[in-house]
Parts: C-alpha cells; sequence; structure tokens
C-alpha cells in the first residue's frame, strides 16, 4: 500500500502522519496499515486531519478569494499585506486573514503558502488546504510545474522583449537586499515583454516570466538593466510615483494536485498600477 500512496503523491512525512492517525487509513471502515497488500475492487478512504495553525491570530480583513475547494485556495493578494507573521507583523498578514477565514467557517487548517509574494506585491498565490496538496504542489514548485507571469510598471522606455539571465546574490552585510553578483551568485533567469509605454510619466507596462525564483529576481534584473520598477523603496529610492513596487503577479497556470484538472487564473492589474499608466 506505501508504494500505492507514494504513486498518488503521498510523502514519506503524509504516511507517517496517517499511521498516526486514528483510523487514518481504512478499507470498507475497517482500519488497515500501509503494510496491507491493495486488492481489486477495494476502496481505500484515507483521513487527513487538519488542526488550526497555532500562535496565528485570526485578524478579520477583506480577502479576494479567486477559487476554493476542498484541497487548495487562490487569493488575490492586496498590497501591503505579508504573507506570514514576523516581528512587527503580528495581525495584519494573509495568514491572520486566512485563520479567521476558516475559524468563520468552523474550518481548521493549517496555513501553507505555495508560492511567495512580496508585502507589496500584489496578486495571485496558492494555499494548500492540507498535507497531501502542500506536498504535491511543493513538489510542483521545485519541478517548475507552476506557471506564473507578472506585470510590472518600470521607468524609461523599453520597445522590445528580452531575457535577462544575470545571476543573484545577497548584498553584503544586509539580510534583505539582493543585487546581481556574476561571481556568487545563483543563475536568476528572468524574461519580459514591453505591452505599453507612458510618454508623460516615462515608464513601461511589461509582462514577465521567471524560469527560477530567486528573492527580489524581477526588481533586481530590471534595477540591473537601468529600468527599475516604481516605488520600489530597495531598488529605486529616489522614485515617489507610487507608494510600493509596481509589481502584480496576474496569471497563474496549474494542475489541480488532487482532481488533476488544468487550472488558470488571472488578477486584473490594481488601481495604483493603473493609474499611473494612464495619461492626465
Amino acid at each position: 500500500m506505501e508504494q500505492f500512496l507514494r504513486s498518488l503523491g503521498y510523502s514519506k512525512h503524509v504516511i507517517i502522519h496517517l499511521r498516526r492517525t486514528s483510523m487514518g487509513l481504512t478499507i470498507a471502515g475497517e482500519l488497515v496499515y500501509t503494510t496491507h497488500k491493495l486488492k481489486c475492487g477495494e476502496v481505500l478512504s484515507v483521513l487527513l486531519e487538519e488542526e488550526a495553525s497555532e500562535n496565528i491570530v485570526p485578524t478579520c480583513m477583506p480577502l479576494d478569494i479567486v477559487f476554493e475547494d476542498r484541497d487548495i485556495m487562490v487569493i488575490n493578494k492586496a498590497s501591503n499585506t505579508p504573507i506570514h507573521p514576523s516581528q512587527g507583523n503580528f495581525y495584519n498578514t494573509l495568514a491572520n486573514g486566512i485563520a479567521y477565514y476558516t475559524q468563520s467557517k468552523g474550518e481548521a487548517m493549517v496555513y501553507r503558502a505555495i508560492n511567495r509574494l512580496d508585502r507589496d506585491t500584489t496578486g495571485l498565490l496558492i494555499l494548500a488546504k492540507h498535507q497531501l496538496s502542500a506536498c504535491i504542489l511543493s513538489d510542483m514548485v521545485k519541478t517548475r510545474e507552476i506557471h506564473r507571469e507578472y506585470m510590472a510598471v518600470v521607468g524609461g522606455q523599453i520597445t522590445e522583449g528580452g531575457t535577462v539571465t544575470a545571476p543573484i546574490a545577497r548584498v553584503d552585510g544586509s539580510t534583505i537586499e539582493r543585487c546581481v553578483d556574476k561571481v556568487n551568485g545563483e543563475y536568476a533567469c528572468t524574461h519580459y515583454q514591453p505591452v505599453t509605454y507612458n510618454q508623460e510619466h516615462n515608464c513601461t507596462l511589461l509582462t514577465l516570466k521567471l524560469e527560477t525564483g530567486r528573492t527580489h529576481q524581477i526588481r533586481v534584473h530590471m534595477a540591473w538593466l537601468g529600468h527599475p520598477l516604481l516605488g520600489d523603496f530597495l531598488y529605486n529610492p529616489e522614485n515617489h510615483q507610487m507608494d510600493r513596487q509596481a509589481l502584480h503577479s496576474f496569471r497563474l497556470s496549474f494542475i489541480h494536485p488532487i482532481t488533476k484538472e488544468p487550472l488558470a487564473f488571472t488578477a486584473e492589474l490594481p488601481d495604483d498600477m493603473k493609474q499611473i499608466l494612464v495619461t492626465i
């Protein structure tokens, strides 16, 4: 049976959890163990029990839930919203909002964000609602089976698409800032394509696809090209055209981890990015 479960995407950790769960694996209502040899016609039932994430304070906040079923959620994250609680951010994170939402529905859910977005980056991300969907989606991230596209507003005019493969490393002495470092950096690949140029504000709307997921990859690569994101306090500190970096995760596609159904979602460009592209 264990080999069968592994073929369906159950990790070793999840299988151990099922062994320790009362009635975690049953056939016709009877408890079975992973040593059981499955026979033709048997229906195996798996109980994936969840407990609410500890130390996450439920906070009522607006949530833009694009998709939800018993296995996953897809959220269109707002700006000024960290993904996880951290020092100084105990009540205002997406995790707090999800804790409140699930609690209000009488559900228990361990908070598991599959793809990460910076605090001020808006757009689509995936949450796993149980251990199995989490481990399958995590493997899909590693094998690049989750496809994301971004939109960004950058300074200056870009007339042709291109690809950046400059390696990225942490800036010495900083826990946050990254830079292009051709000696010590890790490989990073960003494809970009111009959509429209606003002459009045001297900025270009781009679509971008990533082949790697380095921290601040788009922000670092575009700054290195000489076209930093508007409002990016870290890599474009003199620009005050926006209150945040103009970056939005607008398209997301992947195969559902359980049903294997192809899924694709889009999230409209947020108002603050739209406004900067409008000529007055």
